[in-house]
C-alpha cells in the first residue's frame, strides 16, 4: 500500500475510530454469549451448521441492501475470486474453529487462549507488512501470552481437541484480520463486497462438507427445532454473525488489524469474568483465577499502549509508541 493511502487511513476522525472499535467490542461480546447459549445450553450438535446460517444471513442481508441501493458493491465476475483470495478460506477457518472452540471450552478459558491472537497478529504484520513495534508493546504482549499459558496450565478441564481448535482459531483470526485490511485497499470491492463475496464463495462448499460428514443430518434432526426460545437464539446468532463480520471490517477499515485484535482483548475482560458466574462450565481454582487476572491486566496495559501509539504517531521504537514505517504498494494495506 502506498504512503498516501497510509496517511488517508491515519487521518480518519478519532470519533469514527473509537465508534467502530466500540461497535466491534459490543458485537463480539454479544455473539460469544449467544453462541455459547445455542451450542452449550441447548446442546445444539452442529457448530458448522450454525456457521452456515450466519453466512446465509450475511448474503441475504447484503443482497437485499444492494437491490434497494442501500449499499453498493460490484456484481460477480471471475475477477472477484482473484481479488478476494485467500480471504474466503481464512473466513471459513475462522468461523468453524471459533464456533468449535466456543462449544468445547468454558468462556473464561476461551477468552484467555484467544490472547494468542494478539501475538500472531503482530508476527503477521511484521512479516507481511514490515511493521515494527516498541519494546514496551512487545513486553506487554509477552506478559499477555505468559498469563494465558499459566491459565491454560491450570485448566482443570484440559481438552486437547478444544485447545487445538482455539489455537487454530487464533491463527485464522490473525491472518483474516491482516488480509482483510489488505483487501480493503481494493476500492472496487469495498467493505460490503468483501463481506458479501466472502460468504457467497464459501457457503456452498461448507454446506456440501456438512452434508457429506453427516453434520447436516444431525443439525436438522435436532429435537429442539420446535422450541421457540431455541429458534430465537439460533436466528439471533445468525444475525449476530453478520453484525460481527461487519463490525470487524468496519473496525479494520478505520483502524488497523492489530487495533481490531486489541479491541477484542478489551472485550474479553468482560466476557471472562462474566463467564465465571454464567454458563456453569467453569471449574474454579485460585491458580486459574489469578492467572486469568494477570492475563487480563496485561491485556489492558497492551491496549493502552497500542491506542496511545495509534493516536500519537512519530515516536521512535525506543519510546512507548509503535514505530511507524513507510510501506510500499507491494506490501499491501495496513
Amino acid at each position: 500500500m502506498s504512503a498516501a493511502v497510509c496517511k488517508e487511513t491515519a487521518e480518519h476522525p478519532r470519533l469514527l475510530k473509537l465508534s467502530s472499535a466500540l461497535f466491534y467490542a459490543g458485537s463480539s461480546f454479544l455473539i460469544t454469549v449467544v453462541n455459547k447459549t445455542v451450542l452449550t445450553s441447548f446442546r445444539f450438535p452442529s457448530f458448522l451448521f450454525l456457521g452456515i446460517g450466519q453466512m446465509i444471513t450475511t448474503i441475504i442481508v447484503l443482497y437485499l441492501a444492494k437491490i434497494n441501493n442501500t449499499v453498493k458493491f460490484p456484481d460477480f465476475d471471475r475477477g472477484v475470486i482473484l481479488k478476494i483470495f485467500p480471504l474466503p478460506l481464512l473466513y471459513v477457518g475462522n468461523h468453524v474453529t471459533g464456533l468449535a472452540s466456543t462449544k468445547k471450552l468454558s468462556l473464561p478459558m476461551f477468552t484467555v487462549l484467544r490472547k494468542f491472537t494478539i501475538l500472531m497478529t503482530m508476527i503477521l504484520e511484521a512479516y507481511l507488512l514490515g511493521k515494527t513495534f516498541s519494546r514496551s508493546i512487545i513486553c506487554s504482549v509477552v506478559t499477555i501470552v505468559f498469563g494465558a499459558m499459566v491459565a491454560a496450565s491450570s485448566d482443570l478441564a484440559f481438552d486437547v481437541e478444544a485447545y487445538t481448535f482455539i489455537l487454530l482459531n487464533d491463527a485464522f483470526t490473525a491472518a483474516s484480520g491482516v488480509y482483510t485490511k489488505m483487501k480493503l485497499g481494493d476500492q472496487d470491492l469495498g467493505k460490503y463486497g468483501v463481506l458479501f463475496y466472502n460468504s457467497l464463495i464459501i457457503v456452498f462448499p461448507t454446506l456440501l462438507a456438512s452434508a457429506f460428514t453427516g453434520d447436516l443430518h444431525k443439525a436438522l434432526s435436532f429435537e429442539d427445532w420446535s422450541n421457540v426460545t431455541f429458534i430465537f437464539c439460533f436466528l439471533l446468532s445468525c444475525f449476530m454473525g453478520f453484525v460481527l463480520m461487519y463490525s470487524i471490517v468496519l473496525c479494520s477499515y478505520y483502524n488497523s488489524a492489530l487495533t481490531t485484535t486489541v479491541v477484542g482483548a478489551i472485550k474479553n475482560v468482560a466476557v471472562a469474568y462474566i463467564g465465571i458466574f454464567v454458563g456453569g462450565d467453569y471449574l474454579f481454582s485460585w491458580t486459574n483465577f489469578l492467572s486469568l487476572s494477570i492475563c487480563m491486566s496485561g491485556g489492558l496495559v497492551y491496549s493502552y499502549l497500542t491506542f496511545s501509539s495509534s493516536q500519537s504517531p512519530g515516536k521512535n521504537a525506543g519510546g512507548t509508541q509503535e514505530q511507524k514505517i513507510p510501506i510500499t504498494h507491494d506490501s499491501s494495506r495496513t
